[in-house]
């Protein structure tokens, strides 16, 4: 049975796509379903997925960087991919295209494809024209006969040049472009001279460009472990002799690996400081490997092998130092880099300071790699006691306090079953929340550093103001001086 996928639009069901045999039974895309059902009585219809287009689309986009890092979505069915100075490692433009509807027949999607000049040139083409290779200069040529919806400039514009006897591309690029624009607007003649080829409008691609990339193609696919290392030892040299060419030194590097069937896995690893070691590249990448809950799975083995650095930084040469400190910063970074290999990026944390007057916003944690940049760490006054404590609980624990006057130190306190006798209190301190940033306002706390009779130190805070009723006063215990 012909096949459609439909969309609910303004209350009714219309044709969203069509196979191939609804679209020879006389079914067209935007017609409603009702109309479809009276031409063709046995007909499948199915709701349109567009959440499940999108995935395939982005899946898509990430197996079409095996032929170039510039790859953009072309919304909504298709793709644009960059291929400047691309084509000779494939065969050539021609051997470019086929390797894509290979690649793309293998992923069960049957494209349609236009290679020219500019991305419009390529865009009109495809999807008003027939797949094609344009050659550099024949632009104007190979639009002329597109019909003029190939402007894509809105439903109005294109029925208002239709009832201006325009009806092909060729028909406007022959008037005058001042008549043009002082009847349609500017943004019409801005179009057709994109898809002309007279102007040339970059693409944003999908995942930022890396700085530089080093690869491996293959007459036959890879599969063995010990060749795809051996591949990866030699990318490494070739990526950090680039690097030291160019004074710079690696933080975050990706290996990918195409598969013969379409799949794409990638494996990043980041660098606790910029390095251009490929021993050390080398190790983490099999470290890696190594713990990959799933095994690195090359099916019927890998076309192609890549080695991209994603985040590059300036690359200073350590003089070694006569304390040894150079080589314990180098220990240091070196265990951290096994960490984010075996544990992930997200797992090893670093401490940074924030600039709050809370203690409980003063300082957070970051990935170890991240470019967040630590305030400056408040320094303690000379011979004086340390102002916050060592040890923070999180959250306060609550425990039972008496104080001599409802807004004064405590006297006595219970925590954990423990009675403590306060000798000695100083504060309050007090410290209300960030309300201009909390949606929701939080109680003012006082905190006192008290000391017990057995000389143990705490601090210790009252929730909540007797003056201004902010509902029922409790004391915590925050933290603990060492």
């Amino acid at each position: 049975m012909p096949l459609v996928l439909t969309v609910k639009e303004h209350g009714s069901l219309k044709i969203a796509a069509c196979d191939e045999r609804a679209l020879s039974l006389g079914l067209v895309v935007g017609m409603t379903l009702a109309d479809a059902r009276a031409c063709v009585p046995a007909l499948r219809v199915e709701a349109a997925d567009e959440a499940a287009d999108m995935r395939l689309i982005k899946t898509l986009a990430l197996v079409c960087e095996m032929f170039t890092p510039l790859v953009a979505l072309d919304l909504p069915a298709g793709l644009m991919l960059d291929v400047t100075g691309c084509a000779h490692l494939f065969g050539g433009e021609e051997g470019l295209c086929e390797r894509v509807k290979r690649l793309s027949t293998r992923r069960g999607v049957k494209v349609k494809m236009t290679l020219a000049s500019t991305p419009d040139t390529a865009r009109s083409l495809c999807r008003f024209g027939s797949g094609m290779i344009v050659l550099s200069g024949m632009e104007r040529q190979a639009v002329h006969p597109l019909p003029v919806a190939a402007l894509q400039a809105g439903s109005q514009t294109t029925l208002a040049l239709s009832r201006a006897g325009l009806k092909t591309i060729g028909d406007i690029a022959a008037r005058p472009s001042q008549v043009l624009s002082a009847r349609f607007g500017q943004p019409v003649v801005e179009r057709l001279r994109r898809i002309l080829g007279e102007e040339d409008i970059r693409i944003t691609p999908l995942r930022l460009p890396p700085s530089c990339i080093a690869e491996r193609q293959f007459a036959e696919p890879i599969g063995e472990m010990d060749s795809i290392l051996s591949v990866l030892e030699g990318l490494s040299r070739e990526v950090c002799a680039l690097l030291e060419r160019r004074g710079l030194g690696l933080r975050m590097v990706e290996a990918g690996f195409f598969r013969s069937d379409g799949g794409v896995r990638r494996l990043p690893i980041e660098m606790a400081r910029s390095a251009r070691d490929p021993g050390a590249v080398l190790r983490l990448l099999k470290l890696k490997m190594e713990t990959l809950g799933d095994s690195l799975d090359p099916g019927f083995g890998f076309d192609l092998v890549r080695l991209s650095v994603l985040c590059a930084e300036p690359f200073a040469q350590m003089q070694k130092s006569l304390d040894g400190r150079q080589e314990d910063e180098t220990a240091v970074a070196a265990l951290v880099d096994r960490l984010v290999a075996r544990q992930g990026a997200d797992k090893v944390l670093r401490c940074i300071a924030h600039e709050s007057h809370d203690p409980r916003l003063a300082a957070r944690f970051v990935p170890v790699g991240s470019n967040a940049v630590s305030a400056k760490w408040p320094e303690p006054e000379k011979a004086a006691p340390p102002a916050r404590p060592l040890t923070l609980f999180e959250p306060p624990q609550a425990i039972e306090a008496i104080a001599e006057v409802p807004d004064g130190a405590p006297v006595r306190f219970r925590w954990r079953r423990v009675l403590h006798v306060v000798t000695q209190a100083e504060g309050p301190e007090r410290i209300a929340a960030e309300w201009w940033h909390d949606q929701k306002a939080r109680p003012t706390r006082d905190y006192y550093r008290v000391e017990d009779s057995d000389g143990r130190r705490f601090w210790l805070f009252r929730e909540g103001l007797y003056e201004r009723e902010e509902g029922e006063r409790r004391w915590f215990l925050h933290g603990l001086f060492a």
